[in-house]
Order: C-alpha cells, then sequence, then structure tokens
C-alpha cells in the first residue's frame, strides 16, 4: 500500500473497510491506475460519508443497530443514509410486508460504480469519473482479479433460448426456469431499466458502441431500490420482455446476477463494452458463470461464412481451413474454445445457414442458491470468510446465524474444509463437523 499514505484518511479507512467485504477496491500498482483509484475515491465519497461507510456492518442492519453503532441519533442517521443511498453508496432494503428498512454499504460491483453512471446527469461529474473508471480498471489488473479472479462471480450468462433449435421449438425438458432469462423476468415482482453502466461509461469516453443504451434490467428487490432511488424507471414485465427480445435480435448477452433465488438484475451486455466481459477478453479471467450450454456445429450446414466467429463477445470461435477433396481452396470451419465460450448463444442465433445450435453440455453451472451463500462463497474464496461471519464485532442474532450455516453446510465437502480452516472458531468447526454425516 506504498500510496496509501496520499489519500486522505478517510479513504485510506474506507479501502480497508471495503476489503472486509465480498469484493474490495485492492490499490492498483499502476501509476495510472492508481490515480484512477484516487479518483474514485474522492468523487463519490467526501471524507464525512468515508467515515460513516467505514461503521457499516458488511450484512444489512436497522437504522437502530447502526444508531447504536455510530453514536449517532436516528433521525439525523437516518437523513445521512439517505443522502448516501441516493448516490448508490448505500443500499437500502425495504421489506414488503413490514416495511422494515436495513441498510447496507454498497460494494464497488455490482454496486456504487454501476449505480453513478445509471442517470444521465446527476451530481456526479460522469465525464471525469468515467475516466477514472477507466483508468482503474483498464490499466491494471488488480481490480480485475478482485472481482474475476476466484471461482465464484457476480455473473452468470443466460443462454438464448432462440438458440435451441427452431423459433416456435418446445423449451428442452430439462431446462430449468432459472436458466432461463423470460422465466427470470415474468417471474419477477418489479422491473426497471437503466441507462447500462457500461456503455454510458464508454460514451463519456468517446468510444461506445450503437447497442441500445437504456437497457439494462433490474428486477425484485434490485429494482425496488433503483425505483425509489431514481435510477431507473419502472416499466411492466411486457416491457422488459420486449427489451429481452430487442436485445437479443442485436446479438448482445445476457448476464444476470449470479443466484438462483429472487436475482437483481439482467444485463444486455456487449463484448466491447461490457466490464465482466473485458474481464475475459483483456486479461483472461472466467469473469461471468457460464450458462451450461455449449454451441454444435453440423458441418455438412456450415458454409464457412465465419459470422458466428465475428459475432462472439469473448473470442471463443474462430475459424480453421480444413482441406476439401477436388476444390483447391481451404474451406473455413469454426473452432470452438470450450474453455473460454459462456455458453450466451450468440452464435447460434446469428448463423443464417442453422449449422450451429445450443446443447446442454457436460456439465451444470453452480450457482449460489442466494445472497447469503454468494457471500459467503465470495469471501470464503477471497479467504475473508471469517470478517464476513463476525463482521467487525458486529451481532448478526440467531436467524442470521442460521442462514449463515445452511449455507456453509451445503458446500462442497473442499470449501467445507476451507471455510473450518479460515474460520479458527470452535462454534463454527463443530457446525460443520456434526452435518458430516447428514447428507449435506
Amino acid at each position: 500500500m506504498g500510496h496509501l499514505r496520499e489519500i486522505k484518511r478517510e479513504h485510506a479507512e474506507l479501502v480497508r473497510r471495503l476489503a472486509a467485504g465480498s469484493v474490495a477496491l485492492p490499490e492498483p500498482k499502476n501509476e495510472h491506475a492508481w490515480k484512477g483509484w484516487r479518483d474514485i475515491l474522492e468523487i463519490l465519497f467526501s471524507p464525512e460519508e468515508a467515515s460513516l461507510a467505514v461503521r457499516l456492518p458488511v450484512f444489512p442492519a436497522s437504522l437502530e443497530v447502526l444508531a447504536q453503532r455510530t453514536g449517532t441519533a436516528p433521525h439525523d442517521l437516518r437523513v445521512k443514509l439517505d443522502a448516501m443511498c441516493d448516490k448508490g453508496l448505500v443500499i437500502d432494503l425495504v421489506h414488503p410486508e413490514t416495511g422494515a428498512v436495513k441498510y447496507a454499504l454498497a460494494p464497488p460491483v455490482v454496486g456504487f460504480f454501476e449505480f453513478s453512471m445509471m442517470r444521465a446527469s446527476d451530481s456526479v461529474p460522469k465525464k471525469r469519473l468515467a475516466e477514472a473508471l477507466e483508468a482503474y480498471t483498464r490499466f491494471d489488473d488488480e481490480f480485475a482479479r478482485e472481482v474475476f479472479g476466484t471461482e465464484t462471480v457476480v455473473g452468470r450468462a443466460l443462454v438464448h433460448e432462440s438458440a435451441w433449435g427452431d423459433e416456435g421449438d418446445e423449451v428442452p425438458s430439462d431446462v430449468l426456469d432459472w436458466e432461463r432469462a423470460t422465466a427470470i423476468l415474468s417471474d419477477a415482482t418489479s422491473h426497471a431499466v437503466s441507462l447500462c453502466y457500461c456503455r454510458h461509461k464508454a460514451d463519456h469516453l468517446g468510444h461506445a458502441c450503437d447497442a441500445e443504451a437504456e437497457n439494462c434490467l433490474s428486477i425484485n428487490m434490485g429494482a425496488d431500490f433503483v425505483l425509489r432511488r431514481g435510477f431507473g424507471r419502472a416499466i411492466n414485465k411486457t416491457e422488459a420482455l420486449e427489451i429481452l427480445h430487442r436485445s437479443r435480435e442485436h446479438g448482445l448477452v445476457q448476464i444476470a446476477d449470479n443466484v438462483l433465488d429472487r436475482p437483481a438484475y439482467v444485463c444486455n451486455c456487449c463484448g466491447c463494452c461490457c466490464g465482466q466481459l473485458q474481464g475475459i477478453n483483456d486479461y483472461d479471467l472466467a469473469a461471468v458463470n457460464p450458462s451450461g450450454f455449449v454451441p454444435t456445429v453440423d458441418l455438412a450446414k456450415c458454409k464457412g461464412c465465419s459470422r458466428c466467429s465475428r459475432v462472439c463477445p469473448v473470442t471463443a470461435v474462430s475459424m480453421s481451413a480444413q482441406r476439401v477433396q477436388a476444390h483447391r481452396k481451404n474451406a473455413l470451419k469454426p473452432h470452438i474454445d470450450t474453455d473460454r465460450c459462456i455458453g450466451c448463444g450468440v452464435c447460434a442465433d446469428a448463423c443464417k445457414a442453422e449449422a450451429m445450435r445450443m446443447v446442454r453440455g457436460t456439465e451444470r453451472a453452480s450457482v449460489p442458491k442466494n445472497r447469503v451463500e454468494q457471500m459467503l462463497r465470495m469471501a470464503m474464496e477471497r479467504g475473508r470468510l471469517g470478517n464476513l461471519l463476525f463482521d467487525e464485532g458486529a451481532g448478526r442474532g440467531s436467524r442470521f446465524l442460521h442462514q449463515v450455516f445452511q449455507a456453509l453446510v451445503k458446500l462442497p465437502t473442499a470449501q467445507k474444509v476451507l471455510a473450518s480452516e479460515q474460520v479458527r472458531s470452535r462454534f463454527v468447526s463443530f457446525a460443520l463437523r456434526a452435518t458430516a454425516g447428514n447428507g449435506y
């Protein structure tokens, strides 16, 4: 942390606090990236806001708990937290039945990076922030490896449903609702659409593509927050599905929140602007959880046009020369890099010869059941499980501990061992041992 002395004390403490969560904001080594990192902190967080953010626990907490934790009167604290929610620095979660509110510090992604660019204009200097974000994320790989360098990532690819076969074909019987973008949107309780963070940022940098800008879909509690705080506009299910359909027709990738239960968003992404896809293209990281589907090619139908290769958002399709009997010229046939492919189906949709379609791969995608399991996995893989469980001294209560241990005991054996090694607690070790023979 050689440069840390050169930023404000409050921002240095905020960096350390973010490092206790599932996604940190690591200091980069590259000088240009470091200046961007410093500018991000200064643009988004005033010293007072940074000081308050440092005292927020990792998991959501009520105003009463936070007032006691921070030593601030509840009314005064609510005013400050609401102002930070309006900037996307803090997320308020409202219980749909009781109306009870809990607050949590937003992570960098998916969090205050995205919220900062979801509006066309506000108090945030968009161009300056876009330049800072670009410098931080593109001139150094520290942040990319922080977000995408472990097994559990923030987003998962959804296969284009039109790529299973001919238009109007029934959904394959082994496809589950959580694997289908249309089902995810249809089952959502609320819908919102916002400016795509990535394209809005690229627009301020002068290199946005021609894809639709307002097509970032928030759903369920994600939509509730976006609408409550003015980061997007309300839409109904029909409009959400129309946006999804248009995005497919334009060769965009659907990337959803990497959870099974009540995901918060479905993005429509391009390989040129999307930060998650850039993690693959720029750093060769497994930045997106694959859909579990893979393209298959009927070589007899293939015309060698290379359309599939040109549209692939992660350059997983290459054209290779093949000898053809009685022809002096070679034929071009697609080769799929299955290690790089995310199973989005863009290539199959682009094939005019109907030579390519998506089929079930040999392995289903491993997707966390809910937000708690996702955070546990991410923290464990980053060596921060202790920070997450004990939350820097914040009391969580029996219901929270029940959720945590339900998630822990359902992890694979190797991950249970890793969890036990990270948390040298008799209670955690006993809980893991006690469930070893229960079929979890």
